[in-house]
């Protein structure tokens, strides 16, 4: 409070503010962070730095992969037998989170190392397109 109101406390009713001045926000410039981008400028330049404009960038949907993974542990509830198509159930990926008790035959597109080493560890086989990882291909020359 600046001192000259001081001087209207009690004697007026507004108080120096005038009659409609001051609800809400009122002169404090708004709540929060509203009214950033006129006067508080400095605030904005020293606590916000990059608060305007984009920042980052988004792949095109048609380029963007998503797999539908499963792990090795909750494959003994898929199935009783022992072989495992996890491309007709819409699995793409097989991942080596937990235990797996039987030896099984699974069929996947990938699979992560640490996923069949534990199958095969346990007496089964993995059979998947890119084991290693992702296929890359060789670059076209023109």
């Amino acid at each position: 409070m600046v001192s000259r109101t001081n001087k209207f406390r009690g004697r007026s009713r507004y108080h120096g503010r005038g009659k409609k001045a001051g609800r809400g926000a009122g002169k404090r410039g708004g709540r929060g962070r509203a009214g950033i981008g006129k006067h508080k400028v400095m605030f904005r330049n020293k606590y916000l730095p990059g608060h305007w404009g984009m920042h980052g960038f988004n792949r095109h949907p048609s380029l963007r992969k998503v797999n539908v993974s499963i792990n090795v542990s909750e494959l003994s509830g898929l199935t009783d037998g022992d072989e495992v198509n996890l491309t007709e159930m819409g699995y793409d990926k097989l991942l080596g989170k937990g235990p797996i008790s039987k030896p099984m035959k699974i069929i996947v597109e990938e699979a992560s190392p640490k996923a069949i080493a534990k199958v095969e560890a346990a007496g089964g086989t993995v059979s998947a397109n890119s084991e290693d990882g992702e296929d890359w291909g060789e670059w076209e020359e023109e």
